[in-house]
């Protein structure tokens, strides 16, 4: 039985990654949209865009679990912390993929800032780490993260990130590199009710991928989302939940071979105030 769960493990984690220490998304509100959130602002841009932490006006924390296709050896766990203070916003993400016998955690420091209304610029510094059991030991690696959002016009951000623009070695041996992954997206406010997102999201060593999402809000205090991803080919949905400080999201992916991989995200804002980011629910 472990051999099976052993071989089952590694069918899905070559579907669902691309090489070790990958920049698993985290946040169901961004996975219900097709993970498209280069360009979206709120506590979980310390992980999808440190930009984005710049028109933060909250302390906030939030945590996420992932289930992925159903197997408990796939679950993906993240927490983010967003701390404004008067020269900018930090932020603390920490994730953790894996089992017993195979694990990758990221643990990243950033801070934003925002220049007016218009534009904010994030840096991050990540320690990421593979740890394989039976004898295989652990490595572990600095990498770093630059991203920028811009508002140019009213309901319209512009956003772009990199992560690992050094391109971090992991291993001599065939000089092993880690991703470097190039992502660049807008959404629009068509209304107070309704957000549309694009992306596209490019590793350098990998066929390009095309993100798109949608979120209604249908009363103030509930959202709709819809998304659809490529390479592999994903589709999403969930809801989201207002309760004055308190949001709980949900979503799901489903791949056409693998099946569903459930969300769940719970954040707390510690202080209403109003943010530079009017659209963020």
């Amino acid at each position: 039985m472990k051999k099976i769960t052993i071989i089952l493990f590694l069918i899905a984690f070559a579907f669902c990654s691309k090489a070790g220490n990958e920049n698993f998304s985290i946040g169901a509100r961004s996975s219900a949209m097709g993970n498209a959130s280069v360009s979206l602002s709120d506590v979980w841009s310390a992980h999808h865009n440190q930009a984005g932490l710049g028109f933060e006006r909250n302390v906030s924390a939030g945590v996420y679990y992932e289930n992925r296709f159903l197997l408990k050896e796939l679950a993906l766990k993240g927490v983010v912390v967003s701390l404004p203070v008067k020269a900018g916003t930090f932020g603390l993400c920490v994730t953790n993929f894996g089992y017993s016998l195979y694990k990758e955690n990221k643990y990243s420091l950033s801070f934003a800032k925002a220049f007016g209304d218009k534009l904010s610029i994030g840096v991050a510094m990540d320690y990421l780490t593979t740890k394989i059991a039976e004898g295989y030991g652990s490595k572990g690696l600095l990498a770093a993260e630059i991203g920028i959002q811009s508002k140019p016009i009213k309901g319209l951000t512009i956003g772009a990130h990199v992560f690992n623009p050094t391109r971090a070695k992991i291993a001599e041996y065939n000089n092993e590199r880690l991703p470097t992954i190039l992502r660049l997206g807008v959404d629009y406010n068509f209304s107070d009710k309704i957000i549309l997102a694009v992306e596209t999201e490019k590793d350098i060593s990998q066929k390009a991928i095309f993100k798109a999402g949608l979120e209604y809000k249908a009363v103030k205090e509930f959202y709709l989302r819809l998304g659809i991803a490529t390479n592999p080919t994903l589709s999403s949905f969930g809801f989201g939940l207002n309760l004055k400080n308190f949001k709980i999201d949900f979503s799901a992916n489903y791949h056409q071979t693998l099946g569903v991989v459930p969300q769940l995200g719970l954040t707390y804002s510690f202080k209403k105030t109003e943010s530079v980011n009017s659209k963020i629910p």
